[in-house]
């Protein structure tokens, strides 16, 4: 199983817009891809919140090569749309992880 993380740190002044976003438009995007099985919605713990908080949403999928059909086919344009939104109160990285077991 191949695991998508998204970390994003989020600017306080827009968290309230971008929660609801998340949940009621953006993940739900993403998961109608078909590409992933599952995911998971995080907030990180015992950081510094000062100038914004921080998450991680988890896509899980079955193998690399749906997440390579999923990033050529639809990560550029959802992308595009929390950057359009959010300019630069959000940033975002990127990370790939494979379970063991």
């Amino acid at each position: 199983m191949i695991i998508y993380n998204v970390t994003v740190k989020v600017d306080l002044e827009i968290h309230d817009d971008w929660m609801a976003w998340m949940k009621d438009i953006h993940i739900p995007e993403v998961m109608a891809t078909g590409f992933f099985t599952e995911k998971n919605f995080c907030r990180l713990l015992l950081q510094d919140e000062s100038d914004g908080i921080t998450y991680t949403i988890q896509y899980f999928c079955k193998n690399m090569s749906d997440l390579q059909k999923y990033q050529g086919a639809y990560a550029p344009a959802l992308q595009a749309k929390v950057i359009e939104r959010y300019q630069e109160k959000v940033l975002a990285f990127r990370t790939l992880m494979e379970t063991i077991e």
